[in-house]
Order: C-alpha cells, then structure tokens, then sequence
C-alpha cells in the first residue's frame, strides 16, 4: 500500500457541505410538489409538506422532531435530580463511618464525649454537615471526606453556572478558591458597570478577558455574549432548582454555605445570578422539568440536561417552522448535531439546500397577490413527466410505441434528429454525409457510412386543429379521487400540443356551478370546493366561441365529466341547479352539442363513473355530434384523452 505524501492525511469533511454528496434530485421533489398542488394543497403548502415528508434520501423535517422528542423523554425518564444530594449523604456517611471506627477503640471521655456529639448531630444532611464545620476530626480518613464534601459542593455550584468548571477543579487548592472568588467578585462588577452603561465597557470587558479568560471556553467576543453564555447556563440551573423538590431546594441552599468552606462563593454566585436575570430577563427563570428516572445527576449535570431540554425545545420550534418569516436557514446545525449527531445535521442542510434551489431555479415565484406559485418552467417539467405517463400508459393498453417526430410525414420542419429502429421520415442527407465525415476523416482519409451517422429530417402537418378541454369541477369530482388524475390529463394534454402541435389552439374549460376559461396555473392550483352544479351548458357554449374564433382549424372538443348536467345558464348570466336535471337543463345543453356539431366539432366525452343516467345521457350527446364515449378509470383517464386526441390528429 502506497504511503501519503509527508504532511497530507484524510479526515471528515467539517468545512461546510460535503464537496462529494450527490446534488439534490430536484426532478423527483418538483413531482411530489406537482401533485400536492394538483391534489388540491396550495403551492407554499405543497412545500411545507415537502419538506415535512422529506424524500426517498433525506429524513424530513417531521421525522427529525419525532426524533428530537424522543430524546427529550429519553432525558426525563432516564434521569432524576437528587445526584448532588446522595453524593453528599454517601460522603457524610462514610465520614461519620470512618470516626466512629477510630473512636470506639479509644478508652477516653474524650472520644465518649465526641461519640454523643456525632449521635446529636441533626437528621437533615445540610444541618449535619453544617454542624460539623468546626468538628475536630480524629481520623484522617473521615477529614479527608469532609474535606471532599466541601470541594464536591463548590465543583457543583460553579459547573452548574461556568461550562467545563467542575472537571476543570478536581484538585483544587485554596490558591484555587481565592482565584475563583476574585473572578467572581470582578465579574460581578463587569456587569454591574455594563447596567450602569459605562462608557469604556469594550475596555473593562477586554481587561477582564485578559485577566480571566481561561474560565470562559466560549470565547465571548464582547460583553453582551458574555452574558448570553452565562444567562442560559444560570437560567438553565435555576430551572433545575425550580424541578425539585422544596426540600432538596432547601437542603443544597444551606449546604451551598460549605461550598469550598467559603461562605463567600455562595454569595457571589447568588449576585451574579441576580444581575443575569436582571439582564437577560427574556431567559426562562421560572421553567421546571419533571425527571422520572433512576440516574442521579449532580447540580453540574443538571444544569447541562437543562440546557439540553432548552435546546431540543429551540430545534423543534425551528423545525416545526410554524413562526412568521421562517426558513430553513433558522435551523441551527451546530445544536442539531450535538442532539441527534452528523446524520440528522446533513438531512437538515439538504432540505435547506432543497428548499433554496426550488426558488433559485426558478420553479417557484410570487405571484402579483404576493403567494407562492408555481412557474412557468415547474410547469413545463411537470407537463414532461406527466406526457411521458401518460404516453407510457397508453403504450401498455394499445401496444403502440411512443412517436418521436414532430408530426406525421408532410412538410418539412427545418430539424432533424438522430435516426431510429422504426423512423419512416426522410434522410437528412448533409447532415448524414457530414456526420460520417467528422467520424472517419481522421483516421486514414476515407468516408465510411455507418447507421449511427444517419440523421432524419422531422415533418409536421400544416394543419391546425382548436382544441376545447372541458373538465368537471365539481365536487363529486374531489370526492371521489377523481381531482388529481383530472388536473395531470390537462397538464399532460398542454404540454402534447405545447411542444408537438404548436399551431393548434387549445382552450381549458372548467365548470360546476359555473364555466370558466382557465390558465394551465390556474387550473393546477386550482383547490376543489364544495359547490352544487355541472354546467355542462356553459363550458359548450365556451367551447364554441373558442372554435369559432379558429374557423381555419380542426374542431377538437374534448369533455371529462362524472355527472349529468344539473345546471344550466340564464340569459342574464345566472346559472339555475337542479337535481334531478331540469328539462330545460338538458334541452340546453343537447342545444349546444347541436351548435358544435354544425361547426364539424365532434364531442368526445369521457364519462368517470357508472351512474345510469350519465350514461344515457352522454350515450346521447355523443350520437348527436358523431363523438364517442369513453369510459377509463381515474389512472387512464390521461391516456385515453391524449390518445383521442392524437386519433383526431391523424386524421388531419
């Protein structure tokens, strides 16, 4: 195995994404987004629940929560809070232990009357050992734990409020202590000028840092960061005082005094504590966890499951981002991987990436009233994949391959492509010659033809045809699964004639109560609400002002419906319902198939449903206009609506 070069090593990557992990598959969220808008959801709830869902490779931002709140219960449930109080009582007990062992074999009144004195002592363990303060021990094993009562106390106090504190004085000396309290007593002051709004606080902060800087890992760069670090920690640890119990609160204030067997910590700390809640009141000084488990925890240990509790808190609100201006941004990682580790941080980096490139690549914008929609070039990748579907599924039911040309052999188009096994179209023959040319030239001056060289001129027909799709949205269409297939045939069938047929005319027509003309946008957007009506009346008469202004073309109408008519529109533009249909609703409506039928449009109707009447009645309009019925499922609806349509175009 070959040997680095001297000075080179491998590691992970730390310094912002990975260099090496695959792009975001934009195609596949676009998709997912596409059918929650065509489902009904509006575009910025499509989003939202894109990034909820996550995608195939990437947790989303629901499962990173359901994962944040199982650590949080796993906290609570594993540990409780009493861990500084049984290490005291443990200590106390194995002094008390060690000065009996060494009294009782001592004859004197001396040790008899020690004896009563340490059977006197009080029940609580904070008066014990305040008791004991001034005790002279006989034997040097119970003074030496005393001795560390005293110092586990101090190590507790101060890792509760300074991070890293208590490892950081495992052997402390009284050099030790009379350090800590001027750091204690000059902080105090720092702050106590910094309320006051001294002017030269910038100065005063950078002596203290010079001078005390090692207890303050975080490297605060001014004095309200400062601040900020040491409120969460003392907010954190006073929301540990706040969880226990009243008397375990009262037991470590007495025993706070005995802190390093200085008084004057306790009191420091009890200063520094007011002036941060002064400052910083916006902290959370009144929370209160409720621990359930059998793992103690030490004051120092308790205050950092605090901060921990606070910080899974803080996530979940950024993940939920439920929060005005949220975005995904917000998220902070550095948190996110000291909770859930590496895995989840890359998860919430590749839904931020996500959700910036949906925007970057411009497949959502602002629409003039300021919502999220989406954009003409979403629409076209969408309206792609939902053609390849659809062409895809017409293929399984006829055996038919999809065309690749422009347009059935006529005119030349002016293109050409790569030649196919089945391509009937002429041989582009410059292109042919030069492409073999380029291929063979080189090598040893001969021209060589091979099939990979040919190329085909692309035809298309001169012939137009007006296009009216007329789809029901009425409710029953939402209700019964019927709304998304609806919304992909139209995409689909736009997009057939927007890339293939780009001289036809095509007309989007939506009708319940009412008809309307329709944008694409507006149609795959638009959200199903509940309305009584199909005025199939209204969306013909639409459909033949649409054919008359294209009189040089092929009339095409198509119509996709799963109700009779039950409505029908007024000569002063109001629109009459009526269940059972009203005999004046179906005299309208046949009157309008009858008007199209002049025009040479047959009507193909495309009945979703097996409603008796419906059946009856579209078996009548269709022989009325030499149209046919056609009765797919929702999932081929868009096969069989293209398929008509491409049927109507051979004919042309």
């Amino acid at each position: 195995m070959s040997q680095l070069p001297e000075g080179w090593s491998y590691g992970p990557w730390h310094d912002g994404p990975d260099p090496l992990a695959p792009p975001v598959d934009l195609r596949d969220a676009l998709d997912e987004l596409g059918r929650d808008v065509m489902g009904g959801s509006s575009p910025r709830s499509a989003l939202e629940e894109l990034l909820r869902r996550g995608t195939r490779n990437t947790q989303g931002l629901d499962d990173l929560t359901r994962r944040l709140w199982e650590r949080r219960r796993e906290i609570q449930r594993r540990h409780n809070l009493d861990g500084t109080l049984r290490d005291v009582q443990r200590l106390l007990d194995e002094a008390l232990e060690a000065e009996r062992h060494d009294l009782f074999p001592n004859p004197s009144d001396d040790a008899r009357f020690r004896e009563m004195q340490l059977d006197a002592l009080p029940s609580g363990t904070a008066a014990a050992v305040r008791e004991l303060a001034d005790y002279d021990w006989q034997s040097s094993e119970a003074r030496q734990k005393y001795s560390e009562i005293r110092e586990l106390l101090g190590r507790e106090l101060l890792g509760s409020r300074f991070e890293g504190m208590k490892e950081a004085l495992q052997n402390t000396t009284p050099e030790d202590v009379e350090r800590i309290n001027e750091m204690l007593s000059d902080l105090n002051a720092l702050l106590a000028a910094h309320a006051q709004g001294h002017p030269e606080i910038d100065s005063l902060f950078g002596e203290f840092m010079a001078k005390h800087g090692e207890f303050f890992p975080e490297n605060p760069r001014n004095v309200d960061e400062l601040i900020d670090v040491l409120a969460a920690r003392a907010a954190a640890a006073q929301r540990m005082l706040n969880s226990m119990t009243p008397e375990q609160r009262a037991e470590l204030a007495e025993l706070s005094q005995q802190a390093f067997g200085n008084a004057q910590l306790s009191q420091q700390l009890a200063n520094l504590d007011a002036q941060l809640q002064a400052l910083r009141p916006g902290e959370d000084w009144s929370g209160s966890e409720r621990m359930s488990g059998e793992d103690p925890l030490g004051l120092a240990e308790g205050a950092r499951a605090m901060s921990d509790l606070a910080e899974l808190d803080a996530l979940a609100e950024q993940l939920a981002q439920s929060y005005p201006g949220a975005r995904l941004e917000d998220i902070d990682l550095d948190a996110l991987t000291r909770q859930l580790g590496d895995e989840a941080t890359v998860d919430a980096r590749r839904l931020s990436e996500l959700e910036r490139e949906l925007r970057n690549q411009g497949l959502l914008e602002r629409a003039p009233d300021g919502t999220l929609q989406l954009s003409p070039k979403a629409l076209r990748q969408l309206g792609q994949t939902a053609l390849a579907d659809v062409l895809r599924t017409a293929r399984g039911q006829s055996g038919e391959r999809d065309a690749a040309s422009a347009g059935a052999a006529g005119e030349l188009s002016g293109s050409s492509r790569p030649w196919q096994f089945g391509d009937t179209q002429p041989w582009d023959v410059p292109r042919t010659v030069r492409n073999a040319v380029l291929r063979t030239a080189s090598r040893d001056g001969s021209v060589r033809l091979d099939v990979a060289d040919v190329e085909i001129a692309e035809t298309e027909h001169r012939a137009r045809a007006a296009v009216a799709l007329l789809v029901d949205t009425s409710w029953s269409m939402v209700q019964e699964g019927r709304w998304l297939p609806m919304k992909r045939t139209a995409l689909a069938l736009h997009q057939l004639i927007s890339t293939r047929y780009r001289n036809d005319a095509l007309q989007l027509i939506t009708f319940g109560r009412y008809a309307g003309v329709v944008e694409l946008p507006q149609l795959i957007g638009m959200e199903g609400t509940w309305e009584q009506g199909t005025n199939a009346h209204h969306a013909l008469l639409l459909a033949g002002r649409h054919l008359r202004r294209h009189p040089d073309a092929q009339p095409v109408v198509l119509m996709v419906t799963d109700g009779e008519p039950t409505a029908h529109l007024e000569p002063d533009g109001t629109a009459e319902f009526d269940y059972p249909p009203r005999p004046a609703t179906l005299r309208k409506t046949i009157f309008e198939v009858d008007r199209l039928a002049k025009l040479g449009a047959t009507v193909s109707i495309f009945r979703l449903g097996d409603d008796p009447r419906l059946n009856q009645f579209v078996d009548l309009l269709a022989r009325r206009s030499g149209g046919r019925v056609l009765a797919p499922d929702p999932d081929g609806l868009g096969a069989a609506v293209v398929g008509d349509y491409l049927r109507t175009r051979r004919r042309l």
